[in-house]
């Protein structure tokens, strides 16, 4: 019945209210969330509750969407969400130490936990957050995500081309960032 309406179109039923709108936008996208979020997040949990939140916030913001296609719009907001769930756990997990006298304990990350951590908080991280959005959609989704420029493109609703130059526009304001940044050099 409604799955043959676009995304605009269901989240503009969202808006009204209408659930079985929500429902089909749910069963359109959460599976490639899941998946992006779960490269991301190793937790299965963290995952599963920032997926939910992801769908709380359309069902309350849908209205803010500007129609078409809801891939990009869907994911900035579980990136989002993911991020704040990051940033939690770290909290809590430097209170648990703190209040019980103990250092860092437990299990290593793994080393793409520790890339991750340092896209998100390192000087990679703030220099990603100095250039454009549209920029740093693109570098996440081909570099972080390891999507084609194909996938890239259809994800984000821009033709492949596009794609390609910002991804060559990102990489080198991503250079100059990190040169302003760390200007000595250092080792690579």
């Amino acid at each position: 019945m409604g799955g043959d309406r676009d995304d605009g179109a269901l989240l503009r039923a969202v808006a009204e209210g209408d659930a079985e709108a929500l429902a089909l936008l749910y069963d359109r996208h959460a599976g490639w969330l899941l998946a992006r979020l779960t490269r991301r997040c190793p937790d299965g949990e963290t995952v599963r509750e920032v997926l939910q939140d992801t769908f709380v916030t359309v069902w309350r913001s849908a209205a803010s969407h500007r129609g078409g296609e809801a891939g990009g719009w869907l994911w900035v907001i579980a990136a989002r969400r993911l991020a704040d769930a990051q940033r939690a756990w770290a909290r809590a997990e430097r209170a648990g130490r703190a209040e019980s006298g103990h250092g860092p304990g437990g299990t290593a990350p793994s080393a793409e936990e520790r890339v991750l951590a340092g896209l998100e908080y390192g000087d990679v991280g703030a220099a990603l957050d100095r250039i454009s959005p549209e920029l740093r959609e693109v570098l996440r989704a081909t570099v972080v995500d390891g999507l084609t420029t194909r996938e890239t493109a259809r994800f984000l609703g821009i033709p492949e081309g596009t794609v390609k130059s910002r991804a060559l526009r990102a990489r080198r304001e991503l250079r100059a960032a990190l040169a302003h940044i760390a200007p000595t050099g250092g080792t690579a």
